[in-house]
Parts: structure tokens; sequence; C-alpha cells
């Protein structure tokens, strides 16, 4: 993009280091008391005629569509005059006011749901036109005129654009011909991950099982199991398992030989069944090293699990020798889409100022943050101490996935590099099956779709805290994060893409789309932590109090320009983080 944002464009934050928030802090007292000025203006529909926006950077691959003439309803400045540009891949729009540069850069796979605005009877200023909802937090109204098919071409083409899907298109990953230095589909290969962690042993063997997804269809094709445990036996395990997600190690403490294993609930139903294959595979897990129990982590609430048997689940009950059953507490997935509907509501297209701690406190967000950060604690502290532990929801690739792959980054300071962190994302959300399709709509025009549910966001979310809490343990900074957020629903890449393996196998998604962290790899530079010091042998303790919790403001609230006049102010402060960070308190980290 040739030109910069301005006040209520789409803004790409500088990534917020600790020091920024101290100095956010000295300087809130100025800013609650300062008045920012705010631009009026008042837009005539006797247009000029525009440039078209032939300076736009485009993607290879990436087309020009149509351009039109239109006014965007700024939340913060009122009607903008200018003209917006739709591609195959994004939605650009650009002011042509002189006195006010105004750009929005939309890939078109962010978009939720698009819908009309008035009718032909419309007879208030701009009240004719489109709304458009995204997932990133944001909204966006264009009025356009009333005479001929103005609007009906404009909606007609983004929708079939934005929901490639559900009118037989390709998604944009399937088109782009964008090469890069580096193949991101190399990052994460499951064997070499496995001989990292010090596998195979005489404890633990590699099974392949699963090599054309006929045991498990939404699980990877290399599976680590109890060395103990016979392919014939991990059959009959799998029968009493939902969605035949049999328990399989995610990683193993090189030291004690404590493991974290992660499954689905088991079919207990309400006549309370059991499978003695079940009982005897979770006890060679607990005697791979000795642990005197085995701990079962179950992420929802006891009501919740108990609740399950109603459709066939449950959860393990007393015949299951040395083991104990601890419920996490942490909802489900309509809990979660609720919670983050509540946050939005608060954060755009204005921060509720005089009431925002009880606003913030109704949308609960930050209290499932803590709930899952304090999950993936217990089961760290567990593992560090020796004991080995299983940990499932209902399916096993949501609530889960969060408390495995939070836990072994508490864990494991590999997790903690760069190319570590891209592994992790690979092996517990993506290999293991995390429904990405389904939580996130890639395509799909159903906005109302109840499968829905920011569980990924959460999860890098949770990685946020973690790393105002441990500013020096971390390789990588704030702006991957974002970027793997943004890329998430963009549909540029094929990391994404797919429920599960077995699907992108089908879709040849390794084959036919790039890798995100093609893109990330090729220039890794602006993703890397200045401060960023590595200490191997170090177990992270965060503290999950909502002390000790913050909104990502830099994530949930950056299209608000009151925000972004405050974080740039904060940036001469970032001298603050070198007295921090050589006062580091010694709790910071254990051995």
């Amino acid at each position: 993009m040739t030109s910069r944002p301005a006040e209520c464009c789409e803004v790409v934050l500088d990534p917020l280091s600790r020091a920024d928030i101290i100095a956010v802090h000295i300087l809130k007292i100025f800013f609650d008391s300062a008045s920012f000025p705010r631009v009026s203006l008042q837009v005539s529909r006797d247009s000029l005629k525009m440039e078209p926006l032939t300076d736009v950077l485009l993607l290879p691959g990436e087309d020009r569509v149509i351009e039109k003439e239109v006014i965007y309803i700024c939340p913060f400045n009122g009607p903008v005059k200018g003209k917006v540009l739709i591609t195959n891949y994004r939605l650009y729009f650009r002011s042509s006011d002189t006195d006010l540069t105004v750009t929005l850069d939309v890939p078109l796979g962010t978009i939720s749901r698009v819908e009309k605005m008035g009718g032909a009877s419309s007879r208030g200023e701009n009240s004719y036109g489109l709304d458009i909802t995204c997932k990133d937090m944001r909204n966006l109204r264009f009025a356009l005129k009333q005479e001929g098919h103005s609007r009906r071409d404009i909606f007609d083409l983004l929708f079939r654009l934005a929901f490639p899907l559900s009118h037989n298109l390709s998604l944009f990953a399937y088109v782009t011909q964008e090469k890069y230095e580096e193949n991101g589909w190399n990052v994460y290969k499951a064997m070499d991950e496995l001989r990292r962690q010090g596998l195979p042993n005489n404890k633990w063997r590699i099974s392949f099982i699963n090599k054309s997804y006929e045991l498990c269809d939404t699980y990877p094709t290399v599976l680590a199991v109890p060395y103990k445990c016979k392919d014939e036996d991990l059959r009959r395990v799998a029968a009493f398992r939902s969605r035949a997600r049999i328990p399989v190690l995610s990683w193993i403490h090189r030291e004690n030989q404590a493991v974290i294993v992660r499954c689905s609930q088991p079919l207990v139903g309400m006549s309370g069944k059991r499978n003695k294959d079940d009982e005897r595979y979770l006890e060679m897990i607990r005697e791979a090293n000795d642990t005197p129990k085995l701990t079962i982590f179950d992420a929802r609430p006891s009501v919740n699990a108990v609740a399950n048997k109603a459709t066939g689940g449950g959860y393990e009950g007393d015949e299951y020798q040395n083991a104990e059953l601890v419920f996490l507490d942490i909802q489900n997935i309509h809990v979660m889409r609720e919670s983050l509907k509540k946050l939005k509501d608060i954060v755009y297209p204005n921060v509720e100022e005089s009431h925002w701690l009880s606003s913030l406190e109704s949308t609960h967000w930050l209290e499932h943050i803590k709930l899952v950060l304090s999950g993936a604690i217990q089961v760290a502290d567990k593992v560090s101490t020796g004991n080995s532990v299983v940990v499932h929801c209902s399916d096993g690739w949501d609530r889960t996935a969060q408390l495995t792959s939070l836990a072994m980054l508490m864990l494991d300071s590999h997790y903690r590099t760069l190319r570590g962190f891209e592994v992790l994302i690979e092996k517990e959300w993506i290999s293991f099956g995390h429904k990405f399709a389904s939580r996130i709509g890639h395509g799909d025009k159903n906005h109302a779709d109840q499968d829905r549910s920011p569980i990924f966001v959460q999860f890098i979310d949770c990685v946020w805290q973690m790393t105002k809490q441990f500013p020096t343990a971390f390789e990588f900074n704030e702006r991957l994060l974002l970027t793997i957020l943004d890329n998430l629903y963009s549909c540029r890449f094929g990391t994404f893409l797919y429920n599960c393996e077995s699907v992108r196998d089908q879709h040849e998604v390794r084959i036919k789309t790039v890798s995100l962290w093609s893109l990330v790899n090729s220039k890794t530079d602006i993703y890397l932590n200045p401060f960023y010091t590595p200490e191997p042998n170090m177990v992270l303790c965060p503290v999950a109090s909502m002390r000790h919790l913050e909104l990502w403001v830099s994530y949930y609230i950056r299209w608000n320009p009151r925000i972004r006049q405050q974080v740039k102010i904060t940036r001469p402060f970032r001298s603050l983080f070198h007295d921090f960070s050589s006062t580091r308190p010694h709790w910071f980290f254990r051995k």
C-alpha cells in the first residue's frame, strides 16, 4: 500500500512491550483529561470523478473485480467519500478527501456477514447501502447511490467473493501465486518432533495404525502410544472413545518421563458402561513412568460432563484404578462465542469509558481466559513434578488443544522460539484436528452457524498474556500473534483451512496452497522479540488471577484511533523496559 492509514482506517500496530504498558499507566492521567480533535465532514452526493485505484499493490494471483464510488460511514469521523476496490482477495477503500486520508484494507475471508442497508424508499442521508460484519471486531458501513443497480452489483459480487465455498468457488489460497524463499510446509514433521522429545524409547512406541485415517479420521497418521499396547488393543480402545480419539502422547518430560496425553471423553453413557481395554490402557500410561496416580483433567464443568452421559458420553469413574479426576470448569464453544460477541459490543466502534470495568467484567472474557490459563498451569505443574496426565474435553479438539499446547509452552522452552511455536500450532491444533473450518467458517455464508467459536483466538490471547508476564522468555513478538490471527481468517494461506489432516489431504492443501510459515520464516526479523533471553531449562509459572490479566487492547481495540494515538506516544518510553528487566523478580521463572 502506498498511503498510510489515518484516523478511522485499518491500522497495524507495532508490538507493545511491557515498557509500553508501564508507560501507558504513567501517561493515563494525561489521556483521561485530554480531548482529541474530531473531524466533522459534510459529504455531498454530487461527487467529482475520482481517479481509479491503480496504485494499490495486489498479491500475485489477485485480480481486480469492481470499483465503486461510495461513502464510508466512519464510526469515528462520520461520512467519508471515496472509492472502494473489490478484488478476489480484498475490499480496499480510500478516501478522496485531501485533508483526511482514510484507507481500509480488509481480506474478504475476514467478512462474516454482508447485509443490505435501507430500501428503495429510504430517504435519510446515507441510509442506503451495505452493512459488513467482520470476524476481527470490525463493522463496516458503506452508503451508495440509489440510482441504477449500484448496490445490487456490488452486493452480489461481494457476497460471492466473500463466501466462495457457498458458491462453488475456490478459496483465495488456491488462487494466489505467491512465492517465498522458505517452504513453510516443512516446518513440522511428526517424526522429527517425536525424536526431538526422545521418542521412541523403551516405554513409548510409534504407531502407524492410522496411516490411512482408518482408526480415527480426525487424528494424524503418526501416533505415540504405550510400548506395551498392541495395535489391536488400540482399536478396542477407539471403540470406547468419542470420535475414536484415543489417548495418545503429546509431550514427554525428558528428565522425569511424565507425559501429557490427549484424547476425547469415554463413551460411558447413562448406563455407566465400562471398557476393560480402556481402563488397562490408562494404567499402561501410568506405569510408563511409575506415576503413583494418573491425573485425568476433564476440561469441562462437572455438570456438563454429567449431562454428556445422556448423549452417550461421560467421564472416567472409580473403576479406573490409580487415577484421579479433576474438572477444570472451562465452558463450551457456545459460551465462548457469546462472550466474544459481548466484548465486541463494548469495544467497537467506541469504548464505553464511563462503565468500562463493569462492562468488561460483564462479558466474562477475561474470566474465561483465566480458567483456560489456570487449567494449563495445573497440567504443567503435575507434569513438572513427575506425574503423568490425561487431558480431554468432549471430543478433544477444542479445550483439550488449548490446555495441552499452553502447558507445553510453559514446560518446553523450544516452543517459545519462533519456529518452535509454529511447530506447536501445527502439532497440537492442526494435526490433531481442531475444527478450524467449523469454528471460523472459511468461505461460508452461514454466519449464524452454531459451530463457530473463538477457541483458537482464546489460545493466542493466553499466549499474549504469558508474553506480558514473561517479556524475555519468548523469541517471537506480538506482531507474530497479530499476523497469525489476521491470517486465521484471511484465506490467503492454507495453514488454517479445513477441519483435520484427512480432509486437507483430500484437498491437497500442502501441494496447492502456501503455508503461513512461508511468509513468516522469509522475514523473521520483524517477528522477533529484541529482549528475548534463552533460558532452556526454565518452566514458566504464569499467574492466572484477574489482577494479573489484561484485555489485549492492541488486538481487540486496534481499530479505535484514540487507542492508536496513545500507543504512538508511549514509544519513547521503551527505555523503561531496561529498568524493569534489570530488576526482574526471582519468581519470574523456576527451574
